[in-house]
This record gives C-alpha cells, structure tokens and sequence, in this order.
C-alpha cells in the first residue's frame, strides 16, 4: 500500500529505534527524566522560547495553550477552518468554557483586515476576546505557508490590543522549510507554540508547547490534570529528539514528492486542486460527480494500492511522508490518472 492519507502514519525509522533503544529515563512527572529534559531544553532553543513541555500530542499542546491564555468565559480569534477549531472536539469549550470564534478568510490565510473588528467590546453581554491563534501550515488549506509579513502584522496588532498569540504550528517545520524562514522567527511573532514531532518529522509519538517559563509552569500542572503527566517518556523523547537532529531538512523531499501528485492532477479534467497552489506536502484536490463520492473515488484508489483520505464529499487529501519515495509517489500519480479518465 502506497498509504497518502496522512503524515502521521510514518513508523520510527531504524535509525530512530536505536535512539529509542539506548535513551537514558526517569520518572518525568518528577522531573528526573533526562531525554524528555533534553528535548524540552532543545524545543525550546530552536524556537527561541524560556522553556518547553512536551506532551503526548498536538491537540494536547494547543488546549493547554489555550488554557493559560482564556480562562471561563472568554474567547479567541482564529480561522473559521483551523485545526483547533474543527478537528480538536470542541475541547477547549468542552473543558475550559473557552469560545474559538471561528474567522472565515479566503484562502484560510487570515489578515488584520479580517480581524480588527473583532474583539469584543467591553460589555456584560459578550465574551471577552483574550488571543489570536493561527495555524501554520494550514491543513484544510492544502499545506499552505503563511505570508510571514502578515502573520507579523497580526502579531503586532494583537499584541497592540492585549491580545495573546498561539500558533498551532503542528506542521511548522514544513513552513520552515517551504519558506526559508527559520523556527525561530515565526516563533518570534507568538506567546505560545505547539510543535508535533508525530507528523512530518516521523517521530511515533509526541509534541511541544514552547513559551515564557512562567506559562509553560502552568502548562505543565494543567498536563498533569489532564492525565498528560507520563512517566518514563524518554523513550519518547528520545525519537522526538532524532526527528529535530535529521528530519527536518528532509521534509524538502516530501514537498517535492507532492509536486509529482500536483502535476498528475492538473493533467486531469475530472481532478482540480484546492488551492492550485501546492506549497508543502498536503495536496487536497477535488473530483467530478460522475466519478462518484470522495469516499467511493478513495476506496477505489484502495482496491489500486493507494490510501488517500476523503476531505469532503467530493473533496480528497493526500500527503506525502517520510514512508513514501518518489517512486511511490509517481506511481500512485499514475493510478490516479487511470481512475480520473
């Protein structure tokens, strides 16, 4: 199986296993743990934060983010199709009593046009606007890089208007990489980060939230209340720790491997991609009626030997990892081909 459905499917490389293998542990929720130490201190370092926490996963990284920005009554501005709205349950209004006030933008890529209107005023009557978040690269926008000169403008404005900044940046290594800008400078623009080790860079499980020390204190006793306060994690962090040292500048082959799809499909007049613009490793594209539903054009991509995953009722993603060669990759661009005639 060419398997295209996600970036999280990778499996620790043996390389990576050996790094498990020979990690150094302790009982993390003392602190004693020297590999998650290590990854946290070295989280932090490349994006010139105080301190880190590592956590069991993305959602995870941006809820406790959330938390230590909002508390009960209180909202924050992101966009309309963001992953910590649409794809997190709901969880920080399930958990916190905290608002996501969705921002439709064309595109997914939001602007302070788009924002300025927004915080509330101060009134019995409405939520209390309290953060800005952004992801970066958008998901449901096809893997696409935020302008770094507007998210910047955001950031200057948010923080002109108290507002806090989160930056969902599950996949921020490939924006880094697409764009040339390095981690630490997008992090620069926000308060908070939440970093994923388990997608692009292949690790199998795992992210950060990295930040000032005294949030990512509170951080880590709301982890603890959440059940995130793990033990001998180090094997963990050990794979996390490879990912950051070796993975990060292998994501360019990734993208490279999604031109080959992006190609395939603008041959095609049954499949239009969504956005045209493919910048990173997500490709979403969407297909005829005739050709059935997403779900039915997927299963028999599957019967083929490709796995993609249904993005909507006539809408499919695809995402190249670290588990699939150029070779793959054309090959399952050809069985797309095949099935779009």
């Amino acid at each position: 199986m060419i398997d295209l459905r996600s970036d999280t499917l990778t499996r620790p490389t043996p390389a990576m296993r050996a790094a498990i293998a020979a990690a150094e542990v302790g009982d993390d929720v003392f602190g004693e743990d020297p590999s998650v130490r290590h990854l946290e201190e070295q989280s932090a370092d490349l994006l010139g934060k105080e301190a880190a926490l590592f956590v069991p996963s993305g959602t995870m990284g941006n809820q406790l983010g959330v938390r230590i920005h909002c508390g009960a009554g209180d909202e924050f501005l992101c966009e309309a199709e963001c992953h910590i709205l649409n794809q997190e349950q709901a969880a920080s209004a399930q958990f916190f009593g905290v608002y996501g006030r969705p921002v439709a933008a064309e595109g997914h890529l939001l602007t302070v046009g788009h924002l300025e209107d927004k915080i509330r005023p101060d009134d019995v009557h409405y939520a209390r606007t309290r953060m800005v978040c952004l992801e970066n690269t958008h998901n449901r926008g096809g893997g696409r890089v935020l302008p770094f000169g507007e998210v910047e403008k955001i950031s200057a404005w948010a923080t002109a208007n108290g507002l806090a900044r989160h930056l969902d940046g599950a996949r921020l290594f490939n924006a880094v990489v697409a764009s040339g800008i390095s981690a630490k400078d997008w992090a620069a623009c926000f308060d908070t980060v939440s970093i994923c080790f388990s997608k692009g860079l292949g690790a199998p499980v795992g992210s950060a939230l990295v930040g000032p020390r005294d949030l990512i204190k509170q951080a880590r006793r709301l982890r603890k209340a959440l059940g995130g306060g793990w033990r001998q994690a180090g094997l963990l962090a050990a794979a996390a720790s490879y990912a950051l040292d070796n993975h990060v500048e292998r994501l360019a082959d990734d993208h490279a491997n999604a031109q080959i799809l992006a190609d395939a499909i603008r041959q095609s007049d049954a499949l239009k991609l969504v956005p045209a613009l493919v910048e990173t490793n997500i490709v979403i594209f969407e297909i005829e009626p005739r050709l059935g539903t997403a779900a039915d054009f997927c299963k028999k991509l599957g019967v083929q030997g490709v796995g993609m995953f249904p993005f909507g009722k006539y809408r499919v993603r695809a995402v190249t990892h670290l588990d699939v060669t150029a070779e793959q990759v054309t090959q399952a661009a050809e069985i797309l081909l095949e099935l779009s005639e």
